[in-house]
């Protein structure tokens, strides 16, 4: 198979520089009926293949008689449907295309050595050198027959030529038998069938010499070919250093205003933290004059479906968004306690698993300021503990009562607007407390939040 850069009969290393940055959005679509025999066989085999993971209703229905045949089968077949499909239907040849890219990335690269790959990925992609592609490939295509004529001319001449050597031997012989016995009759045969070869050789060597004619002439139509794909890709790049100029004065211009912006940012953060602990000073005064220590019940603290010897929206996606929702003020981290311990240390036993995390969770609200609820199921609990680590409230659900349920109850509890984290890896949980505003965040992204306390 020739590659890009073959020489005289694939294509030129001009034609080899022609890749994906030829693209243009808006480029008009290329015919698949209109493409030469290798590129629609091309198109045809893939398209074949994305049809095993379509669903039936997804099918064009010219296709759904040739969808039962084996791949191979329905592109030989079925050529003439598949390509009418992909020139038809954007849903069919949306899924050849995300099929080539689950299963032949390949089959979409702009810089294979193939152009019948290469131009196939452009037909699929309505890249702008689609067209050029397809004009290159048919060329080929128009010299390989021509060759093969050239080649099959030849051969016959050599045949011919090897026919008229055997006849010349023969009629020598002949004359010479002539001579001896008067086979004048065999030898007026033998005459005439090599003016009849030689006829026959005329007339080869003529079909050979228009085969070269018509050879010439495709090398120059190619020669036209690859000059206009090659002023094409010049022009493509002007406007793309025309583009990438832009993009840079444009970027230039946001730094700036984002400069801007900085500074007037910082400035008004300064007037704001002044602002800020004027308020602090003033509310301060107030509640030592009314005499409001703050340290009243909580919403978590009149949760009912815990046992009474107790002392008491959206997922977030990595450490440091669960660092900046700790650090919001009166947050509330809601903790299902046994998928934590259970997805941390499983092999400790469950008392064990308990003070741990509640010695961890202690040391967390400690460090942010967070108010920590932690929930355990209590059924398997013999002796519920009075009091639990300092800063961390302990509950433990009643005897048929999941500590799900009560995770749902502390959330429902909490007044609108304020900000509320639960840490649970269980699904069901997590959908109905972020249905209830509540933020959720897995048991894996809080031990790892834990371990860095």
């Amino acid at each position: 198979m020739a590659t890009p850069n073959s020489g005289p009969d694939g294509p030129t290393p001009e034609e080899s520089a022609v890749d994906g940055s030829q693209q243009t959005p808006g480029a008009a679509p290329v015919d698949p009926e209109d493409l030469p025999p290798p590129l629609r066989a091309r198109l045809a085999d893939l398209a074949a293949g994305a049809l095993d993971e379509m669903r039936s209703t997804d099918v064009p229905a010219a296709l759904r008689p040739v969808v039962r045949f084996a791949p191979a089968k329905r592109a030989k077949l079925g050529q003439p449907a598949l390509l009418s499909a992909l020139r038809e239907s954007s849903v069919f040849r949306t899924s050849v295309l995300d099929w080539c890219r689950n299963h032949r990335p390949g089959a979409l690269s702009l810089q294979d050595p193939d152009p019948v790959v290469v131009g196939a990925a452009a037909v699929l992609q309505g890249a702008a050198i689609a067209s050029h592609y397809a004009e290159l490939i048919g060329f080929r295509s128009e010299q390989g027959q021509l060759r093969a004529e050239r080649d099959s001319a030849q051969a016959k001449v050599e045949r011919l030529t090897t026919e008229v050597d055997r006849l010349k031997a023969e009629l020598a012989r002949a004359r010479e038998s002539a001579d001896q016995a008067a086979g004048n009759a065999e030898a007026d045969r033998l005459r005439k069938r090599l003016r009849e070869q030689g006829v026959r050789l005329r007339e080869a060597k003529d079909a050979a010499e228009a085969a070269r004619e018509e050879l010439a002439l495709a090398h120059e139509e190619r020669e036209s070919a690859v000059a206009e794909v090659a002023a094409d890709r010049d022009r493509e790049r002007l406007r793309a250093q025309e583009e990438r100029q832009r993009a840079d004065h444009a970027a230039a211009e946001v730094r700036v205003a984002r400069e801007s912006a900085r500074e007037a940012r910082q400035g008004d953060e300064v007037r704001l933290a002044l602002l800020l602990e004027t308020l602090e000073g003033a509310v301060g005064g107030l509640r030592r004059e009314l005499g409001a220590a703050g340290s009243g019940p909580r919403p978590a603290d009149v949760v009912r479906r815990v046992r009474e010897q107790t002392a008491t929206s959206g997922e977030v996606a990595d450490v440091a968004a669960l660092d900046r929702l700790l650090g919001l003020p009166a947050v509330h981290l809601i903790v299902d306690g046994y998928n934590v311990t259970k997805t941390g240390y499983p092999e400790l036993p469950l008392a064990d698993q308990r003070d741990r995390l509640g010695h961890q969770l202690a040391a967390l609200s400690a460090r942010t300021g967070a108010e920590v609820t932690l929930v355990f199921d209590g059924a398997d609990v013999l002796a519920v503990p009075t009091a639990g680590p300092r800063g961390v409230r302990v509950l433990f659900s009643e005897s048929g009562v999941q500590a799900d349920d009560v995770i749902r109850d502390l959330v429902a509890a909490e007044p609108e607007g304020r900000q509320v984290v639960v840490a649970t890896s269980d699904r069901a949980v997590v959908t109905s407390v972020q249905r209830r505003g509540a933020y959720s965040v897995s048991s894996a992204m809080l031990l790892a939040r834990l371990n860095r306390v």
